[in-house]
């Protein structure tokens, strides 16, 4: 396995010719960016086989109230790694250009493994069956999301795109482009924190976007938190 030092800036995946980008193992120190990705210096990465609730996603206990399981799935992953060296093993690269790895803290902790024992990610099957017997034990022992019946996010996604899309002045297209004090250009998709708040001015070079390919593509990042 090819080995680079990411944070050394030595190379950046993004340039190889490999589209697959696999048998490559990226090390640096992590930056947390939500439950299941992280940037190591200019590479961002989704780790693989799990989805974790969404920054701005709820969950319900046992007792009937909510608890703000995306945001804690977030916490958790900074507790194990924010600002120390993990090494990822890259599997696959996604439509966003994030590159899809298996990573662990410098313990050795499988970090897609901690979340799913722990009850704060799902196994995410239509990818990988990996965490399955995983979330099988979290479940049984209710953990984390399993304290009541919880939305997986892939749903909560899909329910919070199609009411932005049906709302949009481009229909179908609800992502907002939104360029900030400081001239950076951020996209907010309808799962963002900062999605309700934001206003897309198109006479200041704003604009809608139909997908985060389609953003990315233009020049438009998406929101570090």
């Amino acid at each position: 396995m090819r080995s680079i030092l990411v944070a050394l800036g030595v190379t950046a995946i993004f340039g190889w010719p490999n589209p697959t980008v696999a048998s490559v193992q990226i090390v640096g120190t992590a930056n947390i960016v939500d439950g299941d990705t992280i940037d190591i210096g200019p590479v961002r990465i989704r780790l693989h086989g799990i989805d974790t609730a969404e920054t701005g996603q709820t969950c319900p206990t046992s007792q009937g109230g909510d608890w703000r399981c995306g945001a804690y799935a977030t916490r958790r992953l900074t507790d194990l790694i924010d600002g120390r060296s993990v090494s990822c093993d890259a599997l696959d690269r996604d439509a966003y250009n994030r590159v899809i790895a298996r990573c662990y803290s410098d313990t050795g902790e499988d970090l897609a493994r901690a979340l799913v024992a722990e009850g704060l990610a799902w196994a995410f099957t239509r990818y990988s069956d990996d965490y399955v017997s995983d979330e099988a034990h979290a479940r049984a022992d209710g953990r984390g999301v399993w304290r009541a019946e919880a939305i997986p996010p892939w749903e909560w996604r899909s329910n919070r795109w199609e009411r932005a899309a049906e709302a949009s002045p481009r229909v179908g297209c609800p992502i907002k482009g939104n360029i900030n004090r400081r001239g950076e250009r951020i996209y907010h998709t309808p799962w963002s924190p900062n999605y309700a708040r934001t206003i897309v001015t198109e006479a200041n070079g704003e604009r809608w976007f139909c997908d985060e390919a389609e953003a990315q593509a233009a020049g438009w990042r998406a929101p570090r938190n």
